[in-house]
């Protein structure tokens, strides 16, 4: 008996030793970006780990835009708004899509599960070129443009919250059938309320994608380097620091308070949304 619990003492310290490694790795580069963001530095890429002196200059100049070519409030407005719109509809197609392949049984159903499954196995930037052309036809090469994209693949994105849905017993849908409900009050009454957790998830997914995104926003708004202030954040950061021969040394501090900036967000988001966003992805991932 001593020795199966000094065995189990070692294989915990293991455990630990190797967690608090794990930790050490993944927390460095997160405390060395927020360190350098408040490094007063105009000399290029910051070389030390604890700055000599600390500053908001950094973040001031960001705000200021004493320039004008880098309207930062301009690129945090126009990212929020596409997020917002863009997880509010992606949200509500996502949900009802799950919800129909989940519930109701037609036509196709199985083979269009199976052709949306090898769909999803392709990365969406492979369709990019073909985007841009359509967009640029359409004369939405703008924020509308980006929005429509991000909606648009929205539909693929259903498994976890079929999968979620598929968990609920249906017997509950039976009886509030019997009561007299149709299906859009079973939904909206029923299934809805006990569905918080998933559509947590899809929300802060779909939230997510827009305001970290970079390859869509660069290649639909790329042509418009006659007016920043129409780029989202990521976009706006990368033409920032590539707007002229030498700016990626000039204001590569002022693009890590950028970088700072943009994770504040989707840290709050994280903190206070931690407990549905687990339940979601981990209900959702039970059936298929």
């Amino acid at each position: 008996m001593k020795s199966y619990k000094t065995q189990r003492r070692i294989s915990l310290t293991l455990r630990y030793i190797l967690l608090a490694l794990l930790a050490i790795v993944w927390i460095f580069p997160i405390i060395w970006i927020v360190l350098a963001s408040l490094t007063q530095n105009n000399t290029g890429f910051v070389s030390t780990i604890i700055p000599k002196t600390f500053t908001f200059e950094n973040y001031i100049q960001l705000f200021q835009n004493k320039s004008g070519s880098f309207p930062f409030v301009s690129w945090i407005i126009n990212t929020f708004i596409v997020a917002v719109i863009s997880a509010t509809l992606s949200t509500f197609i996502t949900i009802i899509m799950s919800y129909t392949l989940s519930r109701l049984r037609f036509a196709f159903r199985k083979p269009f599960l199976q052709i949306a499954l090898v769909l999803g196995m392709f990365p969406g930037f492979m369709s990019m070129i073909a985007l841009y052309y359509i967009l640029k036809a359409m004369n939405m090469l703008n924020l509308g443009g980006l929005i429509l994209v991000y909606v648009g693949g929205a539909g693929l994105g259903f498994y976890i919250a079929k999968g979620f849905f598929d968990t609920i017993p249906r017997s509950i849908d039976e009886a509030a059938t019997i009561d007299g409900a149709n299906k859009w009050q079973v939904f909206t009454h029923i299934t809805l309320p006990l569905s918080r957790p998933i559509i947590v998830y899809t929300a802060l997914m779909a939230f997510i994608a827009p305001w970290t995104d970079f390859i869509f926003s660069g290649i639909i708004l790329g042509n418009n380097q006659a007016h920043p202030e129409t780029f989202t954040i990521a976009y706006g950061l990368y033409s920032m620091v590539h707007s002229q021969k030498g700016a990626a040394t000039a204001f590569f501090t002022q693009f890590i308070a950028g970088c700072v900036i943009i994770a504040i967000p989707i840290t709050i988001l994280f903190v206070i949304m931690q407990k549905f966003y687990v339940n979601g992805i981990t209900a959702g991932a039970d059936k298929g």
